[in-house]
């Protein structure tokens, strides 16, 4: 499906799904991949470069950006902002409009079988450990390890798999 398809559904030639891939109504696809058996929510865009695993849920109205890689297995709730730039600007030291390739593009890595909570802000440059749980409404600044569990802005570690619940 390409430039409007079915119920709003955008999805450009380049974009390569796997085997038993689900689209809902206004999704927009650019470039990326997505592993077989993903279900993509109504009013998702993913962007070029974006790498999206296998068995994956991705919810309404989330954000994926250029240089995000989802592992397989990952949950990613309603309205997740993933950020690829940390310092934007829509123009340069000399008032030019920047041009693309014209700023940093930070990689962001979200780990098999990690769970991110709906209203989330993941800011680029991070890596969200194997089976971690971002807590709905977290702003991400730094890295999550394996198996924990961060809530909050920004968001901290409450508990991690191997260790007992912490107070923040």
């Amino acid at each position: 499906m390409t430039n409007g398809g079915v119920n709003g559904i955008r999805v450009a030639a380049d974009v390569r799904l796997g085997q038993g891939v689900k689209l809902f109504g206004f999704v927009n696809l650019y470039g990326c991949e997505i592993g077989d058996d993903t279900r993509i929510g109504c009013f998702v865009e993913i962007q070029n470069g974006a790498k999206v695993g296998a068995r994956c849920k991705i919810s309404s109205h989330t954000f994926i950006c250029e240089a995000v890689t989802i592992e397989d297995g990952v949950f990613v709730g309603h309205g997740v902002m993933f950020i690829n730039d940390r310092w934007p600007r829509a123009t340069d030291g000399n008032g030019k409009v920047v041009a693309t390739g014209g700023w940093k593009c930070q990689s962001t890595r979200v780990e098999e079988g990690a769970s991110i909570g709906s209203g989330s802000t993941i800011l680029g440059g991070l890596t969200i450990g194997a089976k971690a749980m971002v807590g709905a409404g977290s702003v991400v600044t730094r890295d999550v390890a394996a198996g924990s569990t961060v809530v909050g802005n920004p968001a901290r570690p409450v508990r991690h798999a191997n260790r007992p619940t912490q107070q923040i």
